[in-house]
């Protein structure tokens, strides 16, 4: 009967400590990216110290408490007004380190950036990010190394002169020879200084134009010149314009001490009419009705001072800028790991990498098996407290009848006492 009284005990000993799981699970309910504990319990048997073995051997001696095992499945995801709030939405981690440069893992995404620039998490450290290292003209971006994210409020993105021009314009079929029409676009030297560039078209002949530019006064200093290649324009009897080669714009002599616009400073602007056989882009036509231009673009842009970041689901980190870029910066490291229950909780919503996880293996979201990042949001803890609930109760019920074992385990052992009266 001693050892029921045992069995007893251990029961109450792994309820109290399940019970304990359970309240921690309630308490988390509203902690950022908590992931819920199941108790786990295993039995205990006695071992026979004899060879020949016993019909006693194997006999339960009551119960242990096992493991606390984490439940990785998603929490639910809630919309914040700070930009800099993520959630992962599927697998991974962020990654943060702090001043020592150990490295810590967490799915609680509330970030914001501190007085030095640094995008941290409450805890003050510091969110992981690839650097952006170069853009392609084509949009290509290029990663550098994993380094702290860090955006100064002060920032400025350099300016870039302007290259390629494009322009939308139909030049009225009936107007009388040597009639004009005048266009203006706001172009930008090296120095981002804008300038006003005005095209002044002028009919020549029949179906034949010509193009000429001209800026404001004091834009050229004394010996600076402004010109216009292949700028004849012949149009065909359906008011499209014949075959011919891109005209190049080239500007010299700028009052501002900019960089010259020029094909010997490899800088002149393209202004793009034609494709790469020759034939138009239907930018340039003739049709009857009024001169007008319906779109200019180009690609240069002035210098400009931060005034907001963003993240976008591919995990760029982005500059919003006073010239109208956007500019990414860094890219969000997310990590994964080979086993999510080796992790060492660690506090504060994060984790560390042990031998049972494996090693930490960084990438970009949407990459692998990783998930994308949902901006200007927080991932809930997964915590079902009506499941916790039912625990409640079925734990508590447990806890009861292992005290119930050790009272009616008394009670024999006090009728075993009585018989010598």
């Amino acid at each position: 009967m001693i050892g029921s009284l045992f069995a007893g005990i251990s029961g109450l000993r792994a309820n109290s400590t399940a019970m304990t799981v359970i309240g921690d699970n309630i308490a988390n309910v509203n902690t950022t990216a908590f992931k819920s504990n199941k108790s786990s319990f295993a039995n205990i048997l006695s071992q026979s110290l004899g060879g020949g073995g016993s019909a006693t051997d194997g006999i339960g001696r009551g119960v242990e408490f096992w493991a606390a095992s984490p439940s990785w499945s998603q929490g639910s995801i809630e919309t914040t007004s700070n930009s800099t709030d993520m959630a992962i939405n599927g697998k991974g981690f962020f990654m943060v380190e702090d001043d020592s440069g150990s490295s810590f893992y967490t799915r609680a995404g509330e970030f914001s950036f501190d007085k030095d620039g640094y995008l941290v998490n409450p805890d003050g450290l510091y969110v992981q990010g690839y650097a952006v290292s170069s853009i392609a003209p084509d949009g290509t971006i290029s990663l550098g190394a994993i380094e702290n994210i860090n955006v100064p409020g002060e920032s400025m993105t350099p300016p870039q002169a302007t290259t390629t021009s494009t322009l939308d314009i139909n030049l009225d079929a009936g107007t009388a020879v040597n009639d004009t029409y005048s266009s203006t676009q706001t172009v930008y030297d090296s120095l981002g200084n804008a300038i006003p560039l005005t095209l002044t078209f002028e009919k020549t002949a029949a179906n034949v134009w010509t193009a000429s530019a001209t800026v404001p006064a004091g834009t050229l200093n004394g010996g600076g010149t402004i010109s216009i290649s292949d700028n004849t324009f012949n149009f065909g009897s359906d008011g499209t314009l014949n075959n011919g080669t891109d005209p190049k714009i080239t500007i010299t002599g700028l009052a501002s001490g900019a960089d010259d616009i020029s094909d010997a400073a490899s800088s002149a602007i393209t202004w793009d009419l034609f494709d790469s056989t020759g034939a138009t882009n239907g930018d340039l036509t003739q049709y009857a009705g009024d001169s007008t231009t319906n779109f200019n673009t180009q690609d240069g842009y002035a210098a400009g001072s931060l005034r907001g970041i963003s993240v976008d689901e591919n995990g760029f980190v982005t500059g919003a800028y006073s010239n109208g870029e956007l500019t990414p910066l860094y890219r969000i490291v997310l990590t994964d790991f080979p086993s999510y229950f080796g992790l060492s909780k660690m506090g504060n919503n994060l984790y560390a990498e042990s031998r049972a996880s494996g090693q930490a293996m960084p990438g970009v979201p949407l990459s692998g098996s990783l998930g994308s990042i949902s901006p200007s949001a927080i991932e809930m803890s997964n915590v079902d407290l009506a499941q916790e609930f039912v625990k409640m109760i079925t734990t508590q019920r447990a806890f009861q009848a292992n005290s119930r074992v050790i009272t009616t385990s008394d009670e024999v052992l006090q009728e075993l006492i009585s018989l010598k009266r």
